[in-house]
């Protein structure tokens, strides 16, 4: 059963039943507590909510205690069309849908609200954020039922498209449950953490007394009064100054050079970043009654990956790790996929050999023993070296051993690059596109840059392959750990575990001690059925660890 919802103003709602194929079953009806109404429908027919944004309506009922089980993401299903047509990065609200429905002028998307640090601002935090002008329930359904037909109309195979959409719209709903939950953080080992690494807190502000000392050796080495280490280009300079040629100032360039001012400056690189990205003014920020509350953006990176809005959540350093603490009398089981995008190849590519190898719990040992003379180092510069488009070095030996042996595998990413090459367009297994040359795109995601009017060329288009070869194993390897992710929170239901974080193929399940063997069950199960229900009767083993622990840093 479906029932579509658009939110109103002080908690109000509008609900439409509608049949399987998507068309009004019953009357519409106005309701003065949306959550209410939720609520009763969920405990009596647990319906498959259409509504307008999962981020945008979900946590407030999450605050008034209602959980759904199933949901259609309008935007992210609307996103996800778009790309598939060759549009990706066109406005995906539902004022937008409607307009090209209609052929008027289409609407930008509103912009997302900043996420307000929980302290002082939880009410914005768990306030449903805005989905552009209000929306009409007609409006919905009418963007619903196009939705539908061009779901069945998609390049790839529909049945696949739809489990991508179903995947998606859960990842919404877990990405809110993890935000509600929140991550548990002790605010005391955190400090006492801070303080090891970088010494008191200055009472004025400034920088800590451990990055103060490794100023005054850094400006001692370079015979200067003072220095900016965080600065790219006054730190070049330092070193040109002092005779040293270096193309850039990134750790790995100057862990080569042989300067006395190279250590200081490589361990005030990482304390500088640990103190502004996760020091104690994040601490008060971010971290208040015992949780970490981020907010979670599915389907943030081109390439299906999650991304965050405000608190760094998906890049903690391992050190701060050790703050991730469970309540007393619970544990955090930690789960995360072994050699994961090595095993999409060998399930996706139909290369039999390769998926034969991946039956092994060590994909690398099984194709060293199988190809690469017992090499693992060499078997594991060859795949990532196919994955990835390195062709340069060490990898050109390893690739043509690759090539020979597991042909299909190698196939399918290099027909993938010279799509991209070509300015075409690259699908994952269920069906998420790439987007077009003429889009620009971050470097840091893509690697490449369109050239005029879209044409590649050189080394752009040398670039645009790189990335579309990888695209389509990391956009499935995605859609793999949301079909854990939905999975893993089904098996949770009713019980006291909760999903309180999620990192590509990491996740974080907070549950009661005595649960714990229970979850590390559940995860593997998950994992099992996350594979059948893309790849169907694979040879390719997906392994998850997944290890109970007092503290995240204790399990990794």
């Amino acid at each position: 059963m479906l029932v579509a919802a658009v939110p109103g103003e002080g908690g109000s709602g509008r609900l439409l039943p509608l049949d399987d194929g998507g068309r009004p079953a019953g009357p519409a009806a106005t309701v003065s507590s949306l959550a209410a109404a939720v609520a009763s429908w969920e405990s009596s027919a647990r319906p498959r909510w259409v509504w307008p944004s999962t981020l945008a309506v979900y946590p407030s009922l999450l605050a008034a205690g209602v959980r759904v089980e199933r949901c259609h993401d309008v935007e992210l299903t609307e996103a996800l069309l778009l790309g598939s047509a060759g549009s990706w990065g066109a406005p995906r609200s539902v004022a937008a849908a409607l307009a090209r429905l209609r052929g008027t002028p289409v609407p930008p998307d509103p912009l997302p609200l900043a996420a307000a640090p929980p302290g002082g601002g939880q009410g914005e935090l768990f306030a449903a954020p805005a989905v552009g002008p209000s929306v009409e329930l007609d409006d919905l359904v009418a963007v619903y039922a196009d939705q539908r037909a061009r779901m069945a109309a998609v390049p790839s195979p529909p049945s696949r498209f739809r489990l991508l959409v179903a995947a998606e719209s859960a990842g919404a709903l877990v990405a809110s449950e993890m935000g509600a939950a929140g991550l548990p953080w002790r605010a005391d080992v955190h400090d006492d953490l801070l303080r090891s690494l970088l010494g008191p807190p200055s009472a004025v502000g400034g920088p800590p007394a451990r990055l103060v000392a490794l100023l005054a050796e850094i400006a001692a080495a370079f015979g200067v009064r003072s220095l900016h280490p965080e600065s790219p280009g006054e730190l070049l300079k330092a070193f040109h100054r002092a005779g040293v040629d270096v193309p850039n100032t990134r750790s790995w360039t100057l862990q080569h050079v042989d300067h006395p001012a190279v250590q200081p400056v490589l361990a005030y690189k990482e304390l500088f970043r640990i103190w502004t990205a996760h020091g104690w003014a994040w601490r008060d920020a971010w971290v208040h009654e015992g949780r970490f509350r981020p907010e979670y953006v599915p389907g943030g990176v081109v390439s299906g990956r999650w991304a965050s809005r405000g608190g760094g959540a998906l890049q903690i350093p391992k050190v701060i790790r050790r703050a991730v603490v469970a309540d007393p009398g619970w544990r955090l089981v930690v789960a995360d996929a072994a050699q994961l995008e090595p095993r999409v190849l060998a399930a996706v590519s139909g290369d039999t050999r390769l998926a034969a190898a991946g039956r092994a719990g060590d994909l690398y040992a099984a194709l060293a023993a199988d190809a690469f003379g017992g090499d693992r180092a060499k078997a594991k510069v060859a795949l990532l070296g196919a994955m990835y488009g390195q062709t340069g070095g060490a990898a050109v030996p390893a690739l043509a051993v690759l090539r020979g042996h597991y042909p299909t595998a190698f196939g399918y990413v290099e027909a993938a690059a010279r799509t991209g090459e070509g300015g075409g367009l690259v699908r994952s297994w269920l069906g998420r596109t790439c987007p077009p040359s003429s889009v620009s795109v971050s470097l840091a995601e893509s690697g490449y840059e369109a050239g005029e009017g879209g044409s590649l060329t050189g080394a752009r288009a040398r670039a645009r392959g790189r990335f579309t070869r990888n695209f389509v194993i990391q956009a499935t390897a995605a859609e793999w750990a949301l079909a854990l992710l939905a999975t893993l929170r089904t098996a949770l239901a009713g019980t006291p575990a909760e999903l309180v974080f999620f990192q590509h193929d990491e996740v974080l399940v907070h549950c009661p001690a005595e649960q714990a063997d229970e979850v590390v069950a559940a995860v593997h199960a998950a994992g099992e059925r996350a594979t059948r229900t893309l790849f169907g009767d694979t040879e390719v083993r997906f392994p998850l660890e997944a290890v109970a622990a007092e503290s995240y840093a204790e399990a990794k």
